[in-house]
């Protein structure tokens, strides 16, 4: 064998190496039960599997919620999603890490659950809201991942995934929570069909959460109006119509969702797999503590609702 057919041989052995080492968490999740494992499994494709891609699913999750008015309206009356944007960002975020991090039955996740509850009683929210939000945790990061990320999910992790949600759904008293993906996923089409709406107060906490994008890496390398175009590009049209953004152009779609494309084919064919894992507190888009936290002081703990808003408290209501 000549010197350069060696060196070939020996390129195309790292190569397969370095690929059976990419896949080797997903044997190992394979191997996991999906009901009773569900919040590990959970934990492995958000923390070492899919850390950036199962971050952004979970954003764009939230920022879909903002379509329909009940709930749009809701957040924008509320100041806190316009008017302390990233402090909002970073209390949904280390709220939901708590119970993926430490479990359901810990003094921490039941500390995060708590906290997520008590701010939810404090207004008169729709059960197929809460449910319809529960939906988007669901199907966004399933969809993320397969569209954008360096491998698909199995089967048996989308299960799993479901599974965590159905969980941390029964902790948040949400009822009627479909059994498996597809039923969660034809949920989530017909809610969005029959309640996507255009409100003015829907697109001002759709405006600040792009604006706050716009600060994270590296989307703040670039000028603002380049990261609104790229956002608009990964949104389907359902989306767009509900804010009235334009809709994008053939070449920036296929611009945006290419370069994704691109990013997970370098994971799968460059990239080490992660061995320590990166939980959503630990990212650099989480800013607002430095000095560290609390999980029981995140969060809001009394109704902040600019005057003259339609929507009440539950303790408002019952007592008029």
């Amino acid at each position: 064998m000549s010197a350069v057919q060696t060196t070939a041989t020996r390129a195309k052995h790292a190569v397969q190496n370095r690929i059976s080492a990419r896949y080797a968490l997903r044997g190992e999740m394979a191997t996991l039960d999906a009901e009773a494992d569900a919040q590990l499994i959970a934990q492995k494709l958000g923390t070492l599997e899919f850390p950036w891609g199962i971050t952004q699913a979970l954003s764009f999750a939230l920022f879909r919620t903002y379509a329909v008015p009940s709930i749009g309206e809701l957040l924008y009356h509320t100041r806190q999603f316009t008017e302390h944007t990233q402090k909002r960002y970073d209390d949904t975020v280390l709220l939901l890490d708590a119970p993926v991090a430490h479990g359901f039955d810990t003094p921490a996740g039941r500390a995060g659950i708590r906290r997520i509850n008590q701010m939810h009683a404090m207004y008169d929210i729709a059960g197929d809201d809460m449910l319809y939000v529960l939906a988007t945790f669901v199907v966004c990061p399933v969809e993320w991942v397969n569209a954008y990320e360096w491998r698909r999910m199995t089967p048996h992790e989308v299960t799993a995934l479901t599974n965590y949600y159905r969980k941390l759904g029964k902790h948040m008293a949400i009822k009627d929570i479909p059994e498996t993906y597809d039923d969660f996923k034809a949920f989530y089409e017909s809610y969005e069909i029959a309640n996507f709406d255009f409100r003015t107060e829907s697109l001002a906490v759709a405006d600040a959460t792009l604006d706050l994008l716009g600060t994270f890496l590296p989307y703040r390398l670039l000028p603002r109006a380049a990261v609104r175009r790229m956002s608009f590009a990964l949104m389907d049209d359902r989306l767009l119509t509900a804010f009235h953004y334009p809709k994008p152009t053939a070449v920036e779609r296929l611009l945006v969702r290419t370069g994704l494309k691109a990013r997970g084919l370098a994971i799968r064919l460059v990239a080490s797999p992660r061995r320590d894992p990166l939980f959503a507190r630990d990212t650099k888009e989480v800013r607002g503590y430095p000095d560290g936290y609390r999980l029981e002081d995140l969060g809001t703990f009394e109704p902040t609702l600019a005057p003259g808003c339609p929507f009440r408290a539950p303790a408002e209501e019952s007592a008029s």
